[in-house]
């Protein structure tokens, strides 16, 4: 069975425990306490709410349309400047440091 199916199939579920609450508290007034009564209708609307809940969450959503790619940047296939990977002092070997300072 789909998602959806299921789902349909526990709020009727839960559609029908709400109704046979329902008719339980008004054939038993008196005899139950009140507040178990109260304990159970309030169980059974977090249900409907929870219920609720899952199927706004497992909506289908809208299919995406595929984004542009207006970012895209061309790298050249040429060869970079060798100057730029030579130590020429002013830049730091990475995690190494600079030349002229210790590690702490």
């Amino acid at each position: 069975m789909a998602l959806h199916d299921e789902l349909t199939a526990v709020q009727r579920c839960v559609e029908e425990l709400v109704r046979t609450v329902g008719r339980l508290e008004s054939q038993a007034g008196d005899q139950l306490a009140g507040v178990d009564v109260r304990r159970v209708r309030t169980d059974t609307d977090r249900l409907t709410e929870s219920v609720a809940l899952l199927r706004s969450a497992a909506a289908p959503s809208a299919p995406r349309e595929k984004p542009l790619r207006t970012d895209l940047v061309t790298i050249p296939d040429t060869p970079y400047d060798s100057s730029l990977w030579t130590n020429a002092g002013d830049c730091d070997d990475e995690g190494l440091g600079a030349h002229d300072r210790h590690a702490p």
